[in-house]
This record gives C-alpha cells, structure tokens and sequence, in this order.
C-alpha cells in the first residue's frame, strides 16, 4: 500500500525585508548616533576654537599694556623723571636708590596685576556671550534634528482622530527615525486594510442577518393574520413573533456596536439638548405605562459628531432608566449642559441598589447584573456597550455612579 507523500511546508519567514537590500558597509549608515556625535563634537571644536582666539586676542592685549613703559627720563643732565602710571618716582631725586626700585618694582606688579584682571574679565564675559551663542544654536540644531520625530507624532495624532490614509513618508538619510517612520507607514497600511475589511464584513453581514429575520417576520405576521388559525397556533405564531423581533434587536445591536467601536469620520454639528429631547419623546409611552416621570432641563449644548449615533446613547440611558426602574414612584431626570469646555449628558433614575463593584459590569456586551435587572423582556444587553463604544467614537467618555437609595447617575461626557 503507497503511503501518500506529506505536504510540502512552507518556507520559513524571513527576517529582513527583502525589498530593501543590505548596505555593503553598515557602519558608514548615517545613524542618529552618528550624526548627534559630528554635530555636537562640531559644535565644541568651533566653540572651543572660538574661545581659544578670544583669549589669544586678550592675551595679546594685555600683555601689550603690560610692556608699556612705567617712566621717562626728561632731563639727562639731572636725570630728572615723570610717570603717570608710578606717580612715586615723579620725585626720584628727592627719594633714595632703595626707594626709588621699590616703588618701580611695586607699580610693575600693579601693573601685571591690573593686565590680569582684565584678562579674567573680559575672558569671563567672553565665555558667557559663547554659551548663550552655543544653547541657542544647540537648541535650533536639536530641533531641527528632532522635527522628524514632530511630524511622526502629528501623524498618529491624526491617525488617532480617525484618519488611517495619513502616512508620514519621511525622506532624508536611512537613519533610526526614517526606519521608524517607514515601519509606521506600514503598520498603517495593514491598519487601514484591516479597518476596510472590517467594514466591509459588517456591510455584508447586515444584509445576509437581516433579510432571513425579515422574511421570518413577515410569514409569522401573515399566518396571524388569518382569523381561522387555531388559538394553540396563534399563541405559538406570537411567542416566535416575539423571539424574531428579540434576535432583530440582537443583530442590530451587534451592528452598530461594530461601526461605532470606529472613530467618526463626518462630523456635524449636533445639540444634546436635541437629542436627548428626541430621545424622552421616543420613551414617553413605555414610561407612563411603568408609572416613570421623566423630568429635567435640557440646556444647548453643541457639539461635532453623528447626529444619529448620539441619539442611540440617549435613547439607551432613557429606555434603561426607565425598564430598571421602582415600581412605584419612579423618576428619571435628563439634563445636558456645559461644563468646563465639555458638553455633558446627564441621565438619573431611581432602582435597586447597585454595589458599586458592579459598575464596570454595565458596560460589557452581554454581561448582566443580576436578574431583576436584566430580564429577558427588557434588551439584549448591549445598551450600555453601544453606548460606550459611541462616546468613544465621538472622543468622550460615560461613566455611572451608584446613588444613594438605588439608581444610577450615568453621566456622557463629549469634547465641544
């Protein structure tokens, strides 16, 4: 019996990028190392060149003033002398021969004295001028060296706010940044080809789930509407209604979970105010079935972002507050307004206690609290998650506190 020859494997990956061939001498690449050495070690050598010629011209100087003779003789016959910088020997002949040397030696070493302290000196404010001279080149030679790694943080800041087309494509010398920028410029690219795939597959699958939910929907409502069908068959044809209607809600949920966990790309102006008034209108029914009063004012409070995403963040704060609610004497209060540069959406409502070790619990798709709170009959368990990826979209945050006596305080936070 032939035994049937194994697959050939693959090839093992290789470590280097073939499309960028190895230089025929590494250690000549013009590294950041490399060029950080010369350019400092440049900027010493023409600094310490610079001060050695100052104190070579001051040097010069001084020692000029020190040879400048110390007395004249006027008058040969008498040997009569005048100095303006030794006023001792203006009267020599008056003086003894001791005296006379001991008060030319003493104005020489005055006089060497004085050439030396102006040496220092000037050799001090010289030195003070170069190091002013050398941080301000310093500081332009570092950012001209840094500005690579500028235009690489711009870039993933755009890239942060939702712009996967931005690439960096840095030229200059083969260095560390222009590897980094490369390497970024890469990443991005398998990004954006991932976030289009991504995209792509919730498009595909909004069609291919919704259109069997579709079709079972409108065969269960057009067997209920037949008068004649059995009772047994009527109840059975509601309970699958209902069960439909629940998996709707599930896929729309996970779809739109899907593209709000994606920055907004199209930005327009939107009020909170207005959105979260849509929002109460919308719940107004189930809320005075419940026996729930929806209170609170709605201040304006505009901000950038998809009008239609940020109504589905109210409508879920709303419709939860009120589903998880008391049974009597209910209340939810919804206010927007601004705060500290910050358009905020506040929903409150009364409930059961919630133990503050479960807030976090809230915001994760399909993980439920407890029971009572999230029943099958009241969603799918992804309002909360839905909300949150949105105000993440839109640049913000949601946070819920437990109150006192029960409910929570759910509180949206978006830039303006």
């Amino acid at each position: 019996m032939a035994t049937t020859p194994a697959p050939p494997q693959a090839p093992p990956k290789p470590t280097w990028d073939p499309r960028r061939p190895e230089p025929p001498f590494p250690w000549l690449r013009p590294t950041i190392r490399i060029r950080l050495t010369l350019l400092y070690g440049g900027m010493f050598l023409i600094a310490g060149i610079l001060l050695l010629s100052i104190i070579y011209l001051l040097a010069a100087q001084a020692v000029n003033t020190g040879n400048a003779p110390l007395f004249k003789i006027i008058d040969g016959d008498s040997i009569k002398v005048t100095s303006d910088s030794c006023p001792a020997v203006n009267n020599a002949s008056n003086i003894s021969l001791g005296a006379f040397n001991a008060a030319i030696s003493e104005c020489i070493d005055h006089q060497r004295q004085g050439a030396l302290d102006n040496l220092l000196s000037r050799s001090l404010l010289a030195l003070l001028g170069l190091a002013i001279i050398a941080f301000a080149f310093g500081y332009a030679m570092a950012g001209r060296v840094l500005s690579p790694l500028g235009r690489i943080t711009r870039t993933a800041r755009a890239v942060a706010g939702s712009d996967l087309s931005r690439r960096i494509e840095l030229d200059g010398p083969d260095d560390e940044l222009k590897e980094l920028a490369d390497t970024f410029d890469e990443m991005l690219e398998r990004l954006q080809r991932a976030f289009t795939a991504q995209q792509r597959f919730v498009g595909n699958a909004s069609h291919e789930l919704r259109t069997p939910l579709a079709i079972n929907r409108t065969l269960l409502e057009v067997h209920l509407s037949d008068p004649g069908a059995p009772m047994e068959l009527q109840q059975l044809g509601k309970t699958l209604l209902a069960t439909n209607e629940r998996s709707e809600q599930l896929v729309e949920g996970l779809l739109l979970l899907a593209r709000s966990d994606n920055q907004i790309v199209e930005r327009k102006p939107v009020d909170l105010a207005e959105v979260a008034e849509q929002a109460v209108d919308q719940v107004n029914g189930e809320a005075a079935a419940k026996g729930v009063v929806i209170r609170g004012e709605q201040t304006p409070a505009v901000v950038q972002g998809n009008g239609v995403l940020l109504e589905r963040i109210a409508l879920n704060l709303v419709q939860n507050a009120v589903r998880y609610n008391v049974p009597e004497d209910g209340w939810v209060e919804v206010t927007t307004e601004v705060q500290h540069g910050q358009a905020v959406l506040i929903v409150s409502n009364t409930g059961p206690v919630v133990p503050a070790y479960e807030i976090d619990n809230l915001f994760e798709p399909f993980r439920r609290l407890r029971t009572e709170r999230t029943g099958s009959d009241k969603g799918v368990g992804l309002g909360l998650s839905i909300a949150r990826s949105v105000a993440r979209a839109h640049g913000g945050h949601i946070s819920a506190l437990p109150r006192e006596g029960g409910g929570l305080v759910m509180r949206v936070t978006l830039p303006i």
